[in-house]
């Protein structure tokens, strides 16, 4: 088949240490040239993709997210979480799953959660005698959050290669994202049980809780603001991202009073450079599912999926493993920006709900986020805390695994992610 074949080349190209942007690309020129004689169209095929509004969104989060991280506002936000589940066994482990679930809805960023609140929550867990392993996974599985609670750059990113409405994908990643805090939490607090030598402190007075919640109030205003302002119709997502960015502005300059000039500067230069290398890839991306569509890879996939009478849930399954191994060796983004034109026509035919379908796909992502050998956000852990790669591998190895069965339930119980969007929207 020739998808397998344009795939398994495009893979030992990127295998080569090209970047990625370069290596789609250059591959997609080269394919576009092969099949029709010129790439004459490529600059228009690039510059329709990516003059597009919604892109604007990805920047604006990342202005806020970088914010608000500059601003040191994570601090209450831990600081709270632990006040109220100082006295739970595991305590310091759900604090910070609870953490990173607030913090994923600041963020937007897996990789940017799992080192922020790790560079808090990590000394403080091994500080209290926690086994290292425990902690590495905790803020390891935590940081993924970052990518399924909104705001989320992948789902945008997602939400424009397949026309899929932005809203109801945040919307479909709300209740997955807190299923899996909860299984997240109720595992460390078992681990933490059974292991039984972790210091715990005496639950918190009723005032110390409502000093707690006083301090990270605005903290947790601003997803609420920002989610809130688009569900009810007041801005859309776009607006939503700029009207965040100005409360995050609002909150630690003027609140906070932890932000000046020289990091509203450097966090606008990290935005621009993280959005830069995103859109980069999008341009690579859009060249190569452009040569893709002219050669009809997508039709083809369509006509034998239908004379082989494969079911929408034995398709799923499949690209949902496909991309389990794909996400060992690939980046998130690259993943969605490569798959999603040539399966959408797939989900079309097959009458899958391509909401339902992205919220599984960011979850496998996630998933990639903590396997090695390409899972960031256990480079992240190594350079935050420079322990063995072999140590932090085992402590995120059961939280794959209670992934992957989070991700069979939502493949099994579509509800889960649906029904939010559609009583919302």
């Amino acid at each position: 088949m020739i998808i397998i074949f344009i795939l398994v080349t495009l893979l030992a190209l990127l295998f080569t240490g090209v970047p990625i942007f370069a290596g789609l690309t250059i591959y997609g020129a080269a394919l576009l040239y092969l099949f029709q004689g010129g790439v004459g169209a490529v600059s228009d095929v690039i510059f329709n993709e990516v003059n597009r509004y919604l892109l604007v969104s990805i920047p604006l989060f990342g202005f806020m997210a970088h914010i608000m991280i500059k601003g040191r506002v994570v601090d209450d936000i831990y600081d709270t979480a632990y006040t109220f589940t100082r006295h739970l066994p595991g305590g310091l482990a759900i604090a910070t799953i609870l953490a990173c679930t607030l913090f994923a809805a600041i963020s937007g960023s897996s990789v940017a959660t799992a080192l922020t609140i790790g560079a808090v929550a990590i000394p403080q867990m091994l500080r209290f005698g926690y086994d290292e392993k425990l902690a590495y996974g905790v803020v390891a599985a935590g940081g993924t959050l970052g990518i399924l609670i909104p705001p989320s750059g992948p789902m945008i990113l997602y939400g424009v290669s397949t026309d899929t409405s932005i809203g109801k994908l945040f919307l479909g990643g709300m209740m997955p994202g807190v299923l899996m805090a909860g299984v997240f939490i109720l595992w460390a607090s078992l681990r933490a049980a059974l292991s039984g030598n972790m210091q715990r402190e005496p639950i918190a007075s009723v005032s110390e809780m409502v000093r707690a919640t006083r301090k990270s109030l605005w903290a947790g205003a601003l997803p609420v603001f920002v989610l809130g302002g688009m569900y009810l119709g007041v801005f859309t997502a776009t607006e939503a991202a700029a009207a965040g960015a100005w409360l995050a502005l609002l909150i630690t300059v003027f609140i906070y009073r932890t932000v000046g000039l020289r990091e509203i500067w450097d966090a606008a230069t990290e935005a621009a450079r993280m959005s830069g290398l995103l859109f980069m890839i999008l341009a690579g991306a859009t060249v190569f599912s452009h040569v893709l569509t002219k050669m009809r890879v997508p039709q083809q996939i369509v006509g034998q999926l239908v004379a082989a009478d494969v079911g929408p849930t034995a398709f799923v399954l499949l690209m949902m493993a496909m991309i389990v191994v794909l996400g060992m060796f690939l980046e998130s983004i690259a993943i969605i920006l490569i798959t999603a034109p040539i399966v959408l026509p797939a989900l079309m035919q097959l009458g899958i709900d391509p909401v339902w379908y992205g919220v599984l796909l960011v979850v496998n992502l996630e998933v990639a986020l903590i396997t090695p050998p390409v899972g960031m956000n256990l480079f992240t852990l190594k350079a935050i805390t420079n322990a063995p790669m072999g140590r932090i591998i085992r402590g995120a190895t059961p939280y794959v695994v209670l992934m992957l069965l989070t991700l069979v339930l939502l493949v099994a119980m579509p509800s889960i992610v649906t029904w939010l969007p559609e009583k919302l929207m």
